[in-house]
Order: C-alpha cells, then sequence, then structure tokens
C-alpha cells in the first residue's frame, strides 16, 4: 500500500471533495467487499487499500499531511529534510552536499546512528520509544430495512477473517457512521487501538417507504371494504395492527397510524405509519358488471373533469 498513490485507489483527483471521497469509498467499499466476493483474495487485498486509502483521504488532517509529503500512503511519517541536512553539515561535509541522495557516502555505522536517533531520541543516548494510536478503519455494512427501523444486532466479517459484533440503533439511516471503541487498527508501543467505523447502508423494502421518522406504504383493498368501510388488518415494523377504512375511501385515501413509524429515541418522538389506499377489483363477474351499469346510468361522474375535454 505504501507504494500506492491514496487517490489512484479511490479513483479520485487530488482536488476531489470530501463527499467525491466518500461516495467513492463507499462505491469500491461494497463493490470488493469480503462478504461478496468469499474466496476472492484479490477483491480482499483491493479492499483493503480502498479502506487504507480512505482512512487517511477522509481525514482532512491526515490528508494534508499525505499532500505535503509528510506521510506516506501507508500513514507513515517520512523523515524531514532538516534531519538530513544536520547530518550532511557535520564536520568534514560540504553545506550543500544534501543535493546527494540521502545518507550518500555515509558509512553503515553513520546510517545506523541517523535512523537509531529518529526513532529512540537524540544521537548517542536513547530515549522512550513514542506511544502512538492505532489507525481507524473504515468498513461498510448493509442492513435490512426492518433491522434499521426497530435496531438489531449483526455481525460483520472482516478482511482478516476476524469479526466484529455491531448493535444497530433504532432509526439509523444511511450514511451514519458507527464507531466501535478499539476495534480499529492495534497501537504502537503499547499506545491505544484504533476504532472501527462502519458506514451503514440500509437496504430498500417492497412495502415501507420511509421520510424522515415517518414509513408510508401502500395497502390494496376491496372494492367492497372502499366502498362499505370497515377494519382491515395493516403491516407495521412492529407486526400487524387493526386499522379503519372509512366508508367511501377512493384509491389514494390516505390514512395514519400514530405512533408506528420510526420508534421514539432521544429527543425524538416517534414517527407515524402512513397507509394509502389502492382498491382491487379482484374476481369482476357480469353480476358487478350489470350493477355497474345500472348504477352509473343513474349516477353520472366523471373524475377527469378539467382535465380532459370530456364533458
Amino acid at each position: 500500500m505504501a507504494s500506492t498513490d491514496l487517490y489512484e485507489a479511490l479513483g479520485v483527483k487530488r482536488d476531489a471533495s470530501a463527499e467525491e471521497i466518500r461516495k467513492a469509498y463507499r462505491k469500491l467499499a461494497k463493490k470488493h467487499h469480503p462478504d461478496l466476493n468469499p474466496g476472492n483474495k484479490a477483491a480482499e487485498d483491493r479492499f483493503k487499500a480502498v479502506a487504507s486509502a480512505y482512512d487517511i483521504l477522509s481525514d482532512s488532517e491526515k490528508r494534508g499531511r499525505y499532500d505535503r509529503g509528510e506521510i506516506d500512503a501507508s500513514g507513515e511519517a517520512r523523515p524531514e529534510r532538516p534531519f538530513y541536512k544536520g547530518y550532511a553539515e557535520r564536520p568534514g561535509r560540504g553545506k550543500y552536499q544534501t543535493a546527494q541522495p540521502p545518507g550518500a557516502g555515509m558509512s553503515e555505522e553513520e546510517l545506523g546512528d541517523i535512523f537509531a536517533e529518529f526513532f529512540t531520541g537524540s544521537a548517542g543516548r536513547s530515549g522512550p520509544e513514542i506511544r502512538m494510536r492505532g489507525r481507524d478503519q473504515h468498513y461498510a455494512l448493509e442492513v435490512d430495512f426492518l433491522d434499521a427501523v426497530t435496531g438489531a444486532t449483526r455481525r460483520l466479517t472482516l478482511p482478516d477473517g476476524k469479526s466484529l459484533e455491531v448493535q444497530i440503533p433504532p432509526g439509523i439511516e444511511s450514511g451514519q457512521v458507527l464507531r466501535l471503541k478499539g476495534q480499529g487498527g492495534p497501537g504502537r508501543n503499547d499506545g491505544p487501538a484504533g476504532d472501527a467505523l462502519i458506514e451503514i447502508a440500509v437496504a430498500p423494502h417492497p412495502l415501507f417507504r420511509r421520510e424522515g421518522d415517518d414509513l408510508h406504504v401502500e395497502l390494496p383493498v376491496s372494492l367492497a371494504e372502499a366502498v362499505l368501510g370497515g377494519k382491515i388488518t395493516v403491516p407495521t415494523p412492529a407486526g400487524p395492527v387493526s386499522m379503519t377504512v372509512p366508508p367511501r375511501s377512493d384509491t389514494g385515501t390516505r390514512l395514519r397510524l400514530r405512533g408506528r413509524g420510526i420508534p421514539a429515541r432521544a429527543g425524538r418522538p416517534a414517527g407515524d405509519e402512513y397507509v394509502t389506499l389502492k382498491v382491487l377489483l379482484g374476481n369482476a363477474d357480469e353480476e358487478l358488471e350489470r350493477f355497474l351499469r345500472e348504477w352509473s346510468a343513474k349516477h353520472p361522474f366523471n373524475p377527469r373533469r378539467g382535465l380532459t375535454e370530456e364533458p
């Protein structure tokens, strides 16, 4: 990963916005996720590269340091030029010899002193090694629509084969990120581990649709139920409930089930469920046709009046 350009890894330009970087990561992470490519080592490696690139480019401070050449693609610090310049100006070396490749003309012992000084402190003495926090690791997790509404516990398989137990809070939405403390990369020199950052993608549902904290569902009713009214059973995320259809309801009539939407959570009341009726004829027969001919002759009605030139 250290030799890979991070922008190329995500397929974005160097001046890409934070939102463009986030979208590119989500697209590639979903495409190459190990759960979707079992046994595919190339996909697993690509997923790791994408996650590593996003870890740096999604952090404005890390991205700035990477763009300035202060850290490499793996997030490791690059030695500063003045560090080498100081050694180039040692007695016996010309002041401008830093134009040579770093280490040119130095013995193996001298080079060893340089790297010992860089990692342990001043030359000639040992110092405490720096404790470094581990890197945050980024993952994508798709959850079922109803799990996102009511909450659930799901297990996320990582590229290295390990897994994390993820608590899905009620009401979570696509794009939200869950942080699992200490579940990221290991720290260095007894430093704390990083965090696992899990971006949620909520799968669509064949029946329910979400708008804010409210849920919407289109529910078929028979002609008799629409005309005569009565009790019907309505699905909700918490299970079926009974609802009364008013007599003479048209297709498109919208009814509300209070508090049956997204559950209440800190500072936010429960949403509602809105049920839109859709009248279906079912098994229409000659008897129904005969009745409607007689009835419509006595009750003329044009539902398109004003929309067309029909009288």
